[in-house]
């Protein structure tokens, strides 16, 4: 038996002992957690400045930098992002459906945890405590496949939340780290459909097409977040300029902030200047289509490939459009079905384009950062799925159960004997 199968065999196990333990109990071991995290700060901030360091040798870029650093601040919000799952209303056992069919059987929909998750991510190590978090709260063991640049980083966070396990008299392996890094170790462990319930790859678009496309076991995934802002003619220039400078600065290597600005041509004169000043001010590089390069001359070009593009950097493709109707299709043409945004003072073309888009997130006069677990009160999300699957768009607890039925009767049959 391989060394990946007989973790994930042990995972399996501790799963089951987890899934059995009460809400209480699983609240105060997410609360332990935390508490490791808080005591093994310098450790963990220590073995992070290595894989930065690490990362900046190797000529690593400003966004993947980004998603890789941690600092007190930083860590202390994974912590408090563990207590704050562990606060949340536990799911496990949940009764969605309850009724009595006409032969007296009871029928009940119940949600259980859905077993061992397999996450397979890149560069962000706090996503070693918030999948942890999300998985044991939810009872189900996770196995934990992180890269190779924040190998020093999730070793330490792992060892800590591991040490709370075994504090509590629970088996570690319900929270295992792979440690083994080679792509052929990855590769076994996407081929295990008899012992790993679900698959969700975090990280670049490379990385989640490779595990899509070689895993046998179900899969969650987003490709990219190519997320639009639409400022509609009847828009108030000052909160759409507001949710453009938040969606595209406030953190651009996030899959939820900003890529593309679509402007109605009735607004473009009144919006584009102060928009644009408000960008240049933060560093903001400009792409734009004729029509707004007639409104600002100094924008460079856009190609069809910025429209489609995922900058995740300080870069925004803009384009005038003549209505409503022109922003959805562009949308529609462009989307990865992340999350969209309008600015509008027309409630009815906002509903509009809400009814028109399908992606998983689609906002009304609020900021496109907002498509986000913890901002929509699931608590620290596990991924975001553009999969139309059991679960769509940021997923919290809910989206690591399922629901079975439990039916309860006396002595029903349904072909009695003659």
């Amino acid at each position: 038996m391989s060394d990946i199968r007989t973790l994930a065999l042990q995972c399996r196990d501790a799963a089951l002992q987890l899934g059995r333990l009460s809400t209480q109990a699983r609240g105060d071991l997410l609360q332990a957690m935390a508490a490791a995290l808080e005591a093994d700060a310098p450790a963990i901030l220590a073995a992070n400045d290595k894989d930065l360091q690490a990362a900046r040798d190797k000529g690593v870029g400003t966004a993947m930098l980004d998603r890789l650093a941690l600092n007190p601040s930083r860590l202390a919000g994974v912590a408090n992002a563990l207590r704050e799952v562990a606060a949340l209303p536990d799911p496990v056992g949940e009764v969605t459906r309850d009724y009595v069919r006409p032969n007296g059987i009871r029928v009940q929909k119940v949600r259980v945890p859905l077993g061992v998750i397999a996450m397979i991510y890149e560069a962000r190590p706090n996503v070693t405590a918030d999948a942890a978090a999300l998985c044991i709260k939810a009872g189900n063991g996770v196995i934990l496949r992180g890269g190779s640049e924040a190998i020093h980083s999730n070793t330490a966070i792992a060892a800590s939340l591991r040490r709370a396990l075994r504090e509590a008299g629970l088996a570690e392996a319900a929270l295992t780290l792979v440690e083994d890094l080679r792509r052929e170790t990855m590769l076994e462990l996407l081929q295990l459909n008899d012992v790993i319930d679900l698959a969700i790859p975090r990280g670049g678009e490379g990385l989640i097409r490779f595990v899509a496309e070689h895993a046998r076991v179900p899969v969650i995934k987003h490709y990219k977040g190519v997320c639009h802002l639409f400022v509609d003619d009847s828009a108030d220039i000052d909160l759409a300029i507001g949710l453009l400078v938040d969606g595209k600065v406030s953190r651009p290597a996030a899959c939820n902030s900003l890529e593309t600005l679509l402007v109605h041509e009735a607004i473009a004169a009144r919006f584009l200047p102060a928009a644009a000043q408000a960008l240049r001010e933060r560093g903001v590089e400009l792409r734009g289509d004729v029509a707004t390069r007639a409104v600002l001359p100094d924008v460079l070009a856009a190609t069809e490939d910025d429209y489609a593009a995922e900058y995740l950097d300080l870069i925004l493709a803009i384009r005038i459009v003549p209505d409503l109707q022109a922003a959805i299709a562009h949308i529609q043409q462009y989307t990865s079905d992340h999350t969209e945004v309008i600015a509008t003072g027309t409630p009815a073309h906002g509903q509009a384009f809400v009814q028109a888009l399908r992606s998983a997130v689609v906002m009304v006069n609020a900021s496109s950062r907002f498509s986000d677990g913890g901002e929509l009160g699931l608590g620290a999300e596990i991924g975001i799925s553009t999969t139309r699957l059991h679960s769509y768009g940021p997923m919290g607890l809910e989206a690591l159960t399922v629901e079975r039925f439990v039916v309860q009767g006396e002595g029903q049959v349904r072909h009695p004997l003659g």
